[in-house]
């Protein structure tokens, strides 16, 4: 297993960009029987593109769960952007965070390691901002990814909406949301930047994986999204387990996840 963090200028973002990689190897063996070529792979690597949430960065995932050893255990690569606090979505031209993950990125990494080029062995997941920018570039990029996994999913779209001025805290007034969605925020349904109509419009189907926690304030949000895709017949799993918006929870379900591409 190999852990590289790559630096470079991104052609998208017209700015360097950072991503923190996961590369298991075939198997070392066991004392006294090592294996001589561990790093010869037998076949490209199955990939997921996980996303960070909020505040977070390339380097979340590591320090918050198991994912090297699950990554490792099912000989999974697992490639982890810096997305800073963006949503992953194209909210400005000079700066397509959508694009970046479900093009450029792709190709990137492709270009650096010996990652499969095969859909059915492309996923993409996240958590909290990162559940969101999973399902709307895993939906948007429906013939690159075939699986999303989406934990405590900011699925904020209606909250958006909804938003005045007046909200207490900053992250609900309505200009934060303007900000984050790039521009005026009644425009969002039924936008590219709206996992429901993007669900609609995807030309191949997508599995997708959800998980929310029973305590986490974004649970009728994705109560709700569920609700939607079980009513456009979407081939969905998806659970509510003990536990609020925390890694503890998170820990457990990118387990899951993971079992769940398999």
């Amino acid at each position: 297993m190999a852990i590289t963090t790559t630096r470079y200028q991104s052609p998208a973002l017209g700015r360097f960009v950072t991503f923190t990689a996961i590369l298991p190897f075939e198997d070392f063996g066991d004392f006294p029987n090592f294996n001589p070529k561990p790093f010869e792979m037998k076949k490209p690597l199955r990939t997921l593109y996980l996303l960070h949430g909020i505040t977070g960065d390339d380097r979340d995932w590591i320090y918050g769960t198991q994912i090297v050893q699950y990554a490792t255990d099912h000989h999974l690569a697992v490639i982890m952007p810096d997305g800073h606090n963006n949503f992953y979505i194209d909210n400005n031209p000079s700066e397509p965070w959508g694009k970046f993950i479900g093009e450029e990125l792709v190709e990137m990494t492709r270009t650096l390691y010996p990652l499969s080029d095969k859909r059915e062995d492309t996923y993409i997941g996240g958590l909290s901002m990162g559940g969101f920018g999973a399902l709307r570039n895993g939906l948007k990029y429906n013939e690159t990814f075939s699986k999303i996994i989406a934990l405590s999913s900011a699925l904020i779209m209606d909250d958006a909406v909804n938003s005045t001025e007046d909200a207490k805290l900053s992250f609900q007034k309505r200009s934060h949301y303007d900000r984050i969605f790039g521009g005026d925020v009644s425009k969002l349904p039924g936008s590219d930047m709206d996992p429901r109509q993007l669900f609609l419009d995807a030309k191949l189907p997508v599995d997708i994986f959800m998980a929310i926690g029973k305590d986490d304030g974004l649970l009728e949000n994705n109560r709700n999204y569920k609700e939607f895709l079980e009513k456009h017949g979407a081939s969905l799993l998806y659970y509510e387990d003990d536990g609020a918006h925390e890694w503890d929870f998170w820990n457990r379900n990118i387990k899951k996840g993971i079992e769940w591409l398999d």
